[in-house]
């Protein structure tokens, strides 16, 4: 392997340790990044590296070449990971393709992240691909991840996008980009799936002790840990797609190779936010069937459980049929626990609480007003309580005043009084989100005009998205219905 280690003067400040190579070699194949033209930091997130324990001053008067590949810092060992995936419910064997590990950074506070680089060349795993990436779908993945960061959800984040002076080729010619992606971890459902696919129980078992060694070790003990282990990333899982509903965040290609066993956000592709309200919206543009519209999370979930806990069977239990039973008894939990999750977020953006049998109904049926009547989803919830409420299209329907008669009735009868539940409401329901109009707004100004103030703007206006700031209205407003109605999202692969 060829000698790129560099430090700056002061050096960067990574800590790398590469445990995942204590996996068989069947895991994972060394690959160094692809070199580049002329790097340049577009964005950097400075409160990440902050928290990381980075020398800031060092990355952003250096670190170009570091962010884009050209360079390695001392300790890394790059690597491009194997797995599978169930894509769009077909199965395939993949791997990186355009992405790779550096190793885990270990912050002073020896919290582990994997720190890896996007769109770094091609890889063994990368098929007919060029392993690059294009700056706009770069640029889109800082801004989601780190809007759902600033939303209290668990995600992946990004730490810079580079340009790299090179163009990459789809049905045109665009900037080419590195992003560097900090994650607890890169093990996805298709990890499990790749060794199960082996049909070798040794691999299987090693990626599961180092699952729980690494992410888990309060399980290691446990009289069944891999059952454990499932029932862990059920409750992960169930957690995180809650959450995705609370806020109208749709990720647009749930594919087991696009879940993370720690339950992090991971693969911003084709994402988006809803804006007028309805289960069935999907924007992208290779979901032709609606497979994985936001309405479909959950049982898409559901369902990636399932090809995860079906990897796991030989390690549950020597008996198959055993097996397949605990694994079952596991999977038949989530429904149930997604449904308390789901219905526990719903209270604190309806501003309830303590708990009612009814509560369920109440905030099922704002729902079905807000599809009948085609409201806005953010804005609904952010104006329930306040007079904005009385001034919008919504409050014209008999049905929904008859609504928030009822919920009001029911915030009567808790203890805690009104400004508490506006409090509580204002704490579980967004002012701003990553409205899709202003991020494509942003990327076009950025990536045709090389003008990035509109998603410095952007960033800013998202970084704290429940505080009751004097935002330019632009960020509040919904768009107009048209625009979504046109509006396709796209891999960027």
């Amino acid at each position: 392997m060829e000698n790129r280690t560099i430090l700056s003067p002061d050096g960067y400040g990574f800590n790398f340790d590469n445990s995942y190579l204590q996996l068989p070699p069947v895991f994972h194949k060394r690959q160094q990044p692809t070199e580049v033209k002329n790097p340049g930091l577009a964005l950097f997130n400075d409160s990440l590296a902050i928290s990381l324990g980075l020398n800031i001053d060092a990355l952003k008067k250096h670190g170009a070449q570091l962010l884009s590949g050209n360079v390695l810092d001392q300790g890394a060992n790059p690597i491009a990971q194997a797995y599978a995936g169930h894509q769009f419910g077909h199965f395939n064997i993949l791997g990186d393709g355009r992405a790779i590990l550096l190793g885990e950074h270990i912050t002073p506070n020896m919290q582990r992240f994997d720190i890896q680089l996007k769109g770094a060349g091609r890889t063994p795993y990368s098929r007919s691909g060029d392993g690059r990436a294009a700056l706009g779908p770069m640029l889109r993945e800082y801004i989601m991840s780190e809007a759902m960061y600033a939303l209290g959800i668990p995600t992946t984040r990004s730490l810079a996008v580079v340009t790299t002076g090179e163009a990459v080729y789809r049905d045109d010619a665009y900037a080419g980009a590195v992003l560097t992606r900090v994650a607890s971890s890169h093990v996805r459902v298709g990890t499990f799936q790749f060794a199960a696919a082996n049909q070798n129980p040794q691999p299987l078992q090693a990626l599961a002790d180092y699952s729980i060694s690494r992410h888990f070790p309060d399980i290691a003990d446990a009289d069944n840990q891999y059952l454990e282990l499932l029932k862990r990333m059920i409750a992960l899982q169930a957690a995180l797609v809650a959450k995705w509903m609370h806020v109208g965040f749709i990720h647009g290609v749930m594919n087991t190779d696009n879940m993370s066993i720690c339950g992090e956000t991971i693969d911003y592709g084709p994402c988006a936010f809803i804006n007028t309200y309805h289960p069935e919206t999907v924007f992208s543009s290779i979901d032709a069937n609606g497979r994985y519209a936001f309405g479909n999370q959950p049982k898409i979930a559901h369902w990636n459980l399932t090809r995860l806990a079906e990897s796991l069977l030989p390690l549950i239990d020597e008996s198959e049929e055993k097996s397949i039973a605990l694994a079952n008894e596991c999977l038949a939990e989530y429904p149930n626990n997604f449904l308390e999750l789901w219905l526990s977020g719903m209270r604190k953006k309806l501003g309830i609480f303590n708990q009612e049998d009814d509560d369920i109904t109440l905030a099922e049926d704002l729902l079905m007003h807000m599809q009948k009547n085609k409201a806005d989803f953010t804005n609904t919830f952010r104006s329930l309580g306040e007079e904005a409420v009385h001034h919008s299209a919504l409050y014209q329907d008999a049905g929904f005043k008859n609504w928030l008669t009822l919920w009001k009735a029911r915030l009567a009868r808790q203890n805690e009084p009104y400004d508490e539940s506006i409090r509580l409401m204002h704490t579980a329901n967004p002012k701003v989100i990553p409205r899709n109009h202003l991020v494509e707004e942003a990327l076009h100004a950025a990536v045709n005009d090389g003008d990035m103030k509109a998603l410095h703007d952007l960033l800013l206006a998202v970084s704290n998205p429940y505080a009751e700031l004097n935002h330019q209205s632009k960020y509040t407003q919904a768009p107009d219905p048209v625009f979504d109605q046109q509006y396709k999202t796209y891999c960027g692969t």
